[in-house]
């Protein structure tokens, strides 16, 4: 297998950004694998590679070759050979979850995503830690949904009790805007590991942008008119921040909804999100916002377009993200055009954080015949992201002849 100096954990300067992958099991310590292993391996390892008839002891002797190459400085060779394992027929998903791990060590996105998935399927969906690092890449590629879902499920397995899965959901809310949600996830991530550093200076840096209170918790010298209404409160260095205030019964709603939506009780989650709302004269932003999720998740499309476009008129720049649900919506509907306006809006807000957007304002265009458009919005994603994805060239050269057609 390869040695645990191959799968550390990437990690930036930054906890909100840190990425966090987890260490596979490996069978034997480095300093016996350096012994089995002499420094000319390469070619031995081929010759057993190709005497090997088990499956999984090929791919265990791949894993070391890979290692080798690597320690070489040949990537290339390192890559094409972890895809290549990746492409096998063999019931192998440990394998198949270590080459993810590797993979995304070398930067290959798509080939991680790959690996995951394959690890996953063949343990039936039950893979906890294979759906928390498959999570972890679809949030470095800026696949929001795609990555909510991985990890939703890596602690749905775990009865929420799995404190890595709860701090990369926490940085996919933050990401999203939703610091309130974030915050939840990360005091959950120390809850379960009080010694979860990133969790912990995660929190440290969150600020109050987002976060709801409660009324009663809250210390202020003049009682807001509302108490849904956006307040500013003095920190110690006398930066004005703004946190939302809810009265003890609405913050007890919002809690009890959040907790039916993770339990997959959605029909009893929107009707406190409603309860709520009805408390508050029909709006307050976090609550609007996880509301219009809980419909969308219920088919309820038409309602969930209602509340997705309040939060998005009020307070779109706060919540770019409802922008984003409302041009999936409307291209769902065929509107097309409207499509395009609310994928435009989110994909300028958030710019380079995820350049992911763009690929949407892409897709609508092509499909109003905008070709041009459409060439556009692919080439400002390439920009943002400053490298050439395996599947962009075929993607670029079809919209050039479309382009030309026209």
């Amino acid at each position: 297998m390869l040695s645990l100096l191959m799968f550390a954990v990437v990690a930036s300067v930054s906890a909100q950004t840190r990425d966090t992958v987890q260490k596979p099991s490996v069978p034997t310590s480095e300093a016996d694998a350096a012994k089995q292993t002499p420094v000319d391996a390469v070619p031995q390892l081929r010759e057993q590679i190709d005497a090997a008839t088990a499956g999984p002891e090929r791919n265990t002797l791949r894993f070391k070759l890979v290692e080798e190459l690597i320690a070489a400085n040949k990537k290339t060779e390192a890559l094409s050979e972890l895809r290549s394992l990746t492409n096998t027929d063999v019931f192998d998903p440990q394998g198949f979850y270590n080459a993810g791990n590797a993979l995304a060590r070398l930067g290959d996105n798509d080939g991680a995503i790959q690996a995951y998935r394959k690890a996953i399927e063949q343990r039936k969906g039950n893979y906890s830690r294979a759906l928390n690092n498959l999570g972890v890449v679809l949030l470095r590629t800026g696949r929001w949904d795609e990555s909510y879902e991985a990890l939703i499920s890596a602690l749905k397995i775990e009865g929420f009790r799995y404190a890595e899965a709860s701090y990369n959901l926490g940085r996919l809310y933050s990401a999203r805007g939703e610091n309130d949600m974030a915050v939840r996830e990360w005091r959950r991530a120390l809850a379960l590991n009080p010694h979860h550093t990133a969790a912990a200076e995660a929190l440290a840096h969150i600020g109050e942008e987002g976060r709801v209170t409660m009324e009663s918790a809250r210390v202020t010298t003049a009682r807001p008119s509302s108490s849904s209404t956006v307040n500013k409160v003095a920190t110690g260095n006398s930066t004005p921040t703004r946190s939302l205030v809810l009265d003890a019964a609405s913050f007890e709603l919002l809690q009890h909804a959040r907790t039916q939506t993770e339990k997959g009780k959605t029909a009893e989650a929107i009707e406190n999100y409603k309860r709520l709302l009805s408390r508050q004269g029909g709006y307050f932003a976090p609550a609007n916002l996880e509301l219009g999720f809980a419909l969308v998740n219920s088919i309820r499309y038409d309602e969930a377009v209602e509340t997705f476009q309040m939060v998005a008129t009020r307070d779109g720049n706060r919540y770019p993200i409802s922008c984003y649900h409302l041009g999936r919506l409307y291209e769902n509907r065929g509107d097309l055009k409207q499509a395009e306006i609310w994928f435009s809006q989110v994909a300028a807000s958030f710019g380079k954080k995820n350049a992911q957007f763009f690929l949407d304002v892409s897709r609508v265009r092509e499909k109003q015949g905008n070709f041009r458009g459409a060439l556009e919005a692919m080439e400002t994603y390439l920009s943002l992201i400053g490298e050439q994805p395996s599947w962009s060239t075929e993607r670029l050269t079809a919209l050039r002849a479309k382009m030309e057609k026209n």
